[in-house]
């Protein structure tokens, strides 16, 4: 079982209302073998939303200037409870997202910046020794991941 992103398979959960489906995600989470989460909704953040970016300093605000950081820590203890009670091993996560990005994400300004560092979903993750990739990523780890 592989845990992807909602919004990666057609779930319209993004802060925008939308989804950025990859249809091999998506083929995966028909087919029943792939456990789909999106940790801002797990946080009981509403749909749409305010854009958030995660701050150098780990915390995550709203363009609003609101620091919801405590929502975004809830959502992905949640997902990473669900993550293991479904036995996933990696993660396919939507890039550059403040919870999911991995390597790289917005640097807190709203100006489309991008700095090094990861989603605190990816964080959380990763510091429990599960494989992450982005959507970007698993074309070329499709056959090393779907196994």
């Amino acid at each position: 079982m592989i845990l992807v992103s909602a919004c990666l398979a057609g779930v319209p959960c993004r802060m925008d209302g939308a989804s950025k489906p990859v249809p091999a995600l998506a083929e995966l989470a028909a087919r029943g073998e792939a456990l789909l989460v999106c940790p801002e909704v797990l946080g009981e953040l509403p749909i749409p939303r305010i854009p958030s970016e995660r701050l150098p300093d780990g915390r995550v605000v709203n363009a609003a200037g609101e620091d919801v950081s405590a929502a975004f820590r809830l959502g992905a203890e949640r997902a990473l409870s669900l993550c293991r009670a479904m036995g996933c091993g990696c993660a396919v996560l939507k890039a550059r997202s403040p919870s999911c990005g991995k390597g790289q994400i917005y640097d807190g300004s709203f100006s489309k910046t991008l700095v090094p560092g990861d989603g605190v979903f990816a964080a959380l993750l990763k510091r429990e020794g599960i494989a992450v990739y982005t959507e970007e990523e698993y074309p070329a780890r499709r056959e090393e991941l779907v196994r």
